[in-house]
């Protein structure tokens, strides 16, 4: 009674947390407005689906709102694709020829109280069709992934590659129901639950619009890999940043780009702001300096200001950051290896 309980709770906080994504995302100022509201779609389709199996695992659902409940998946597909195209590819022109994909869910919600919904044959054939329409779709999600992976923002197609994931997992789950081989019927709601507490971290903690910022750029994913060859050239051979008046302006300058242009590639290649980047070389030769002989009698503060770093406070801050040790543990722990 209590793991039944447990799973009801946890299933409904599941769609309610999806409703308040949908909501999110409907409301949205910033970013691509379009992109938004195609992923708000896909997730009030899924919640609608999930939400059915929650409540027909515990009380008896009329077989019209079932198939009603059932047709949101023939939605899913389309603006799943509708997504991706409107995040990764902005020149992409929609027009309401786009929408003839939206017939079948149309049929079907106008179909719902005749289609049979009584767990024979033909109710299964029904089934099959819907989820065998999904299939295409994320097959052609996955082909389109792969087509353009070279050609857009590593972390654009890395969050859109995560929703495709998701909903091939929810996809596999339904299916594997359908087919008898996942006896759990209630699992499809649990495992949705669990990629949306997963999608609401990664979208609250780091949404795809802040992603977004460079998507106007002159600079592709090809000529961002080299530029930040480039970067990394010039700070390994040069080791610019042991200056500590460094800044974004200044390297730019030296390779020819914008400030914004430079930020976008060290955004795109490392997941890094400039600061970030710039302290990662830092702490790398301080790692260096910490178990040389040479230094072993130098204070920490006389190899932080010789790495680069304006203070000792914000050495301490970033080494500890990136390695879990201070300056002086670490010192300790390797100087003898």
């Amino acid at each position: 009674m209590f793991q039944q309980g447990f799973t009801l709770v946890l299933s409904c906080l599941g769609v309610i947390q999806a409703l308040f994504l949908c909501f999110y995302l409907f409301t949205l100022k910033k970013g691509n407005k379009r992109a938004n509201r195609f992923l708000a779609f896909v997730l009030l389709a899924l919640t609608i689906r999930i939400g059915k199996s929650v409540f027909h695992n515990y009380i008896e659902v009329d077989p019209r709102i079932r198939n009603l409940a059932i047709s949101t998946i023939l939605a899913v597909g389309p603006f799943l694709w509708f997504y991706g195209k409107a995040l990764l590819d902005r020149q992409y022109t929609f027009s309401r020829k786009q929408y003839v994909h939206l017939i079948p869910f149309g049929l079907f919600v106008l179909g719902s109280p005749i289609i049979p919904n009584r767990g024979d044959i033909v109710s299964y054939l029904a089934y099959g069709l819907v989820y065998a329409h999904l299939g295409v779709y994320l097959v052609v999600c996955w082909r389109d992934i792969l087509k353009i992976k070279n050609d857009v923002s590593t972390q654009l197609l890395q969050w859109y590659q995560n929703i495709v994931i998701g909903v091939s997992l929810i996809w596999v789950v339904y299916v594997g129901i359908l087919l008898r081989w996942i006896p759990f019927y209630i699992l499809s709601a649990i495992s949705f639950s669990f990629l949306v507490y997963l999608f609401s971290y990664l979208l609250l903690k780091r949404h795809v619009f802040a992603l977004e910022k460079y998507s106007g750029s002159a600079i592709d994913r090809v000529t961002s890999r080299k530029v930040f060859q480039k970067v990394k050239e010039l700070l390994e051979e040069s080791e610019v940043y042991l200056d500590s008046d460094i800044s974004l302006n200044s390297i730019a300058k030296k390779l020819s780009i914008s400030s914004r242009q430079l930020s976008q590639v060290i955004n795109e290649n490392e997941q890094k702001n400039f600061s970030e980047f710039i302290n990662h070389y830092r702490i790398k030769k301080a790692k260096t300096l910490l178990v040389d002989p040479n230094y072993a009698n130098e204070k920490i503060a006389t190899i932080a200001y010789d790495c680069g770093f304006g203070n000792v406070t914000s050495f301490n801050l970033a080494f500890k950051g990136e390695t879990r040790l201070t300056p002086s543990q670490y010192r300790n722990r390797f100087k003898d290896i």
